[in-house]
């Protein structure tokens, strides 16, 4: 066999193995279906004491294999991923690739108080260790994730998911907002990819969780908004934005977010606030009492299957964002 057909086209699901543990497994099955593969079967269990087994039950030796697992809490996702990854490793796959659609403990990325842990550059230290030869990331919570590994780590978008989402919707002199100064960047890219205008939020945040709204930079009255994040958590910040968008004369409010953790009161606080629409992608899994009406949820099954694609093809994903 020549050198050139080494590696699989990327058109063909052959020569590589989809994982995937309890964390997120419809999206891992939908990944799988894009692909036109089957995911691999894996015993995920729990001995009578909580702790976590995994076995790998098919041959994956010299497989490209690539391990679909969200960390978000509790922390036995992230126990069942490094089992898997290293599972893989001495079962003799050829690659090991992470792919994480939510990255836990991304907030905890730098040393902003006196003795307090990195949690994300020692969560990159375990993926590592356990044996991931490469990690593949949708919307890193800080983009300064993809230097705490030393492995290739592409880092994914889940924003043509969005745009094409609300483009169908055809709003009219849309407004997209970002929640807070860090939101900017990305509000950007909304407005210019929607041909909106852009608008920011003047935020404080006393503590942790809870957001103070102050003032809005720029002209909402009267029209439709947009408000997108990488994530909704306790919806302090889209709840208060929303009230004070709805106060100042904005139509129609919408919230977009990648990572729907709805942690505590998050569920009420949406259903309570002036949003015609919250949507989310698929990225968690989310169980059927954190779900209400104005709730509309994307999947990025295909998006992430197109990356493993391009990946095991040895190609850049970035033409995925072009």
């Amino acid at each position: 066999m020549s050198a050139a057909t080494d590696v699989p086209a990327a058109s063909s699901p052959r020569g590589f193995k989809i994982l995937s543990g309890t964390a997120n497994q419809p999206l891992a099955e939908e990944i799988a279906r894009s692909l036109g593969a089957e995911l691999c079967k894996v015993t995920c269990s729990r001995f009578a004491d909580g702790e976590v087994f995994v076995r790998i039950d098919e041959n994956i030796r010299g497989a490209d294999v690539f391990v679909v697992q969200p960390t978000n809490p509790p922390g036995e996702n992230m126990l069942e991923l490094l089992l898997l990854v290293d599972a893989a490793r001495r079962a003799s796959a050829a690659r090991v690739t992470a792919v994480l659609p939510y990255t836990g403990y991304a907030r905890q990325d730098r040393k902003d108080q006196p003795r307090v842990a990195i949690g994300a550059k020692l969560m990159a230290n375990l993926i590592e260790t356990a044996g991931a030869d490469r990690v593949l990331g949708l919307d890193f919570h800080a983009h300064q994730l993809q230097g705490f590994f030393d492995v290739p780590v592409d880092h994914l978008y889940a924003s043509p998911v969005f745009t094409n989402y609300f483009r169908r919707k055809g709003l009219k002199d849309l407004v997209v907002v970002a929640p807070d100064v860090g939101s900017a960047k990305m509000a950007r890219g909304f407005a210019k990819r929607l041909d909106a205008t852009f608008a920011i939020i003047d935020k404080r945040r006393p503590k942790a969780n809870v957001a103070e709204v102050m003032n809005v930079v720029g002209e909402v009255e009267g029209r439709d908004c947009l408000i997108p994040d990488d994530m909704i958590d306790t919806a302090g910040t889209v709840s208060e934005a929303a009230r004070a968008l709805k106060n100042l004369g904005a139509n129609d409010i919408y919230v977009c977010a990648t990572h729907a953790l709805f942690s505590g009161p998050a569920v009420e606080r949406l259903s309570n606030a002036p949003i015609k629409e919250v949507v989310v992608t698929d990225s968690i899994n989310l169980p059927q009492e954190r779900r209400f009406d104005t709730l509309r949820i994307l999947s990025v099954g295909d998006l992430l299957a197109k990356a493993i694609r391009f990946t095991h093809a040895d190609q850049s994903v970035s033409v995925l964002f072009e």
